[in-house]
């Protein structure tokens, strides 16, 4: 008796297995067929790279705009360096 129950125990793993197993087969061909499908009739446009005027020296110059996030970034941090240095120090002191 406890060897037909784990015979058909066993069955019945391969056959949920052989399901999964064909399902999944089934969605990797179905993804592949929509990209495909998509690729085909929504192309993505080609992307333009801005060329970028060199320095002198052969480096590549940052723009304005490149340069005023740089800057407003340092600041930030520093400022809040200091806000948690002082509060470190209050902390410690108090």
């Amino acid at each position: 008796m406890g060897s037909h129950l784990l015979s058909q125990g066993i069955e019945l793993m391969m056959y949920g297995m052989g399901t999964v197993v064909v399902f999944l087969t089934l969605l990797v061909f179905a993804s592949r067929l929509m990209s495909l499908i998509i690729q085909r009739f929504f192309p993505e446009p080609p992307v333009v790279v801005p060329q970028r005027v060199s320095t002198a020296a052969g480096e590549l110059a940052p723009t304005p705009e490149v340069l005023a996030a740089i800057s407003a970034a340092v600041h930030q941090h520093r400022r809040r360096r200091v806000s948690v240095s002082d509060l470190e120090q209050r902390n410690s002191h108090g």
